[in-house]
């Protein structure tokens, strides 16, 4: 990781190095921190980031399903997080915020625990590799299944319920491939160990609802632009096979941004190169993400 000089913390600037997390932290032992993942890109105005009051909105309301009062405001965060990218004085950064359960209070029931708050940025070029983004990448079906409703909250973004996507994730890895596709209890596709995930087939698209995947807000705005170049997006079950027989696949998240599956189980997707679909929103994407279309320029928050 290439550290960066600051971190926002609990209302202040404080230098990276210098930045602690007591052992007894109640989070760090039980799993009950909230977090986002926002991504901020050079543009010929500056630094922009993606959809930033989106993602700190979802930041609070994970908060407020698991019980937390987060203290500060909206506009407190989102304003620190531009605050925190001018003092690194950064073109682009992944961007970290994070609120939990802090020191003081032990045991699983939360009531007493302080609440800390932080925003961390770095840089972090393309989560899953440059030539992924063009070329696609290998993905393999995982063992383990995306948590369903009522066995967790799963439209929040609780830190313990990725430990799952963490076991996803290795397996895969482990074995050769770079992405982790995960079904729901039934054995429909819900989504990948940390994006959502589309397909192609005859010039439709399909995704998964959101009632076993993370309403993601790059899946939102990818719809968005499917929808607004006259490709309707249809959400339904999935299962696996109709993915080894789809004419072209591609996952979305603010980390690995668009980015297409050449080979699934080591299957061929397709032609084994994205299509014209695929190409279109990784066009449209990269474009509105570095503030080359006027039209979404209110998705970017200049810093």
């Amino acid at each position: 990781m290439e550290e960066t000089q600051f971190i926002w913390f609990n209302g202040k600037m404080q230098n990276w190095s210098e930045t602690k997390t007591h052992f007894l932290t109640h989070s760090l032992h039980y799993g009950t921190a909230v977090f986002e993942g926002i991504r901020c890109y050079d543009t010929k105005k500056g630094p922009a980031v993606f959809r930033l009051k989106e993602h700190i909105v979802r930041l609070f309301e994970s908060a407020h399903i698991v019980g937390m009062k987060i203290p500060f405001t909206v506009d407190e965060l989102v304003e620190a997080t531009k605050e925190v990218i001018r003092q690194n004085k950064v073109k682009s950064c992944y961007i970290r915020p994070l609120a939990y359960y802090g020191y003081g209070k032990m045991g699983l029931a939360t009531m007493g625990a302080p609440i800390d708050v932080g925003i961390a940025i770095w840089p972090w070029g393309a989560y899953l590799g440059e030539e992924g983004k063009t070329k696609g990448i290998r993905a393999k079906i995982s063992s383990y299944s995306r948590p369903y409703i009522n066995s967790s909250l799963i439209h929040a973004k609780v830190s313990g319920t990725y430990a799952n996507s963490t076991l996803a994730k290795m397996e895969v890895l482990k074995a050769g491939y770079e992405e982790a596709i995960m079904l729901d209890k039934d054995g429909f596709v819900a989504e990948c160990s940390g994006e959502n995930i589309f397909v192609i087939k005859n010039g439709e698209v399909f995704t998964p609802p959101t009632s076993i995947c993370l309403k993601g807000i790059t899946r939102d705005s990818v719809i968005k632009i499917l929808s607004d170049n006259g490709v309707k997006v249809i959400e339904k079950q999935i299962t696996r096979d109709e993915l080894y027989s789809a004419d072209g696949i591609f996952l979305t998240g603010t980390a690995a941004e668009v980015t297409p599956i050449r080979e699934i189980d080591d299957r061929t997707i397709g032609k084994g190169e994205p299509e014209n679909i695929t190409k279109m929103v990784v066009e449209k994407y990269e474009a509105i993400i570095h503030g080359k279309d006027k039209k979404y320029e209110n998705w970017l928050s200049y810093c």
